[in-house]
């Protein structure tokens, strides 16, 4: 099998695109190879697929899950393509409807919007308190001050069993000290636990833990992670949450033709 792809960098969340149509029940093993190939750093794999909401694009991630920094990088790639547009609205999987990505190429920066939290619980694994963050189709457990270590995770992850419809879950470690998180992730569907080089929507659980008794007006954060840092955007209002974005750096390489 030959696919063109195209390597992202959204913040040191390396993402590869695969340009050329593949089933959707193919994409699981596709994306598994395609991570495993010799010298490979790729931790998640998307998809482009024709638009089926009026987008200007559409992607879907190997295991259907939304990524917040996959749709950062696939909205600059689409406004590329489009002649370099400074705002695209593009279609994701896991996500309901359009997100709006504005681009900044003299920063070579991009900005998504991002969907709310439908609730922020307070849980416990391992005997450490955190908070349970559920994006809808994709949810953290954001814990502070816990080394980061795969043995946390295992304990945390039967806490993923009270959120129905999850594509994928992770654990966010939060260095309440120096504001830096470490996030660990798992796609069940793509058989895949990865530690991001950053993480968008980890980003966004931890904003969302931090803000809750923020004043109205916006909380911004920036999270510095092992390979970049993603500013989190959340705007509040009568001491709820109205709107949210990250943004950050993204890089995109010239598209390569790799055989499988």
């Amino acid at each position: 099998m030959r696919l063109n792809v195209l390597r992202a960098n959204p913040a040191g969340n390396i993402t590869l695109f695969v340009l050329d149509p593949v089933p959707s029940g193919d994409r699981a093993d596709v994306a598994a190879r395609l991570m495993s190939l010799p010298g490979s750093n790729v931790e998640q794999v998307g998809f482009l697929c024709p638009p089926l909401q009026g987008g200007q694009g559409r992607m879907e991630m190997a295991g259907g899950e939304f990524c917040g920094n996959a749709t950062r990088a696939f909205g600059m790639l689409t406004a590329q393509r489009l002649g370099g547009l400074s705002q695209v609205l593009v279609e994701v999987s896991g996500c309901p409807g359009p997100v709006t990505v504005d681009v900044d190429w003299t920063s070579r920066s991009a900005r998504a919007g991002m969907p709310l939290p439908r609730s922020v619980l307070s849980a416990e694994a391992a005997g450490r308190s955190g908070f349970l963050v559920d994006l809808g189709g994709i949810a953290h457990f954001v814990v502070e001050d816990v080394s980061p270590c795969l043995e946390f995770f295992m304990a945390a992850e039967p806490l993923f069993q009270r959120l129905p419809g999850l594509e994928a879950y992770g654990v966010i470690f939060l260095d309440s000290r120096n504001g830096t998180i470490t996030p660990l992730v798992k796609v069940p569907a793509a058989d895949s636990l990865v530690w991001e080089g950053s993480c968008g929507s980890g980003s966004l659980a931890a904003a969302a833990v931090q803000s809750r008794f923020a004043p109205d007006g916006p909380f911004v954060r920036d999270y510095i992670q092992p390979a970049g840092t993603i500013r989190v955007t959340i705007d509040r209002r009568d001491g709820g949450a109205v709107h949210a974005y990250i943004g950050g750096p993204v890089t995109l390489d010239s598209p390569v033709a790799l055989t499988l």
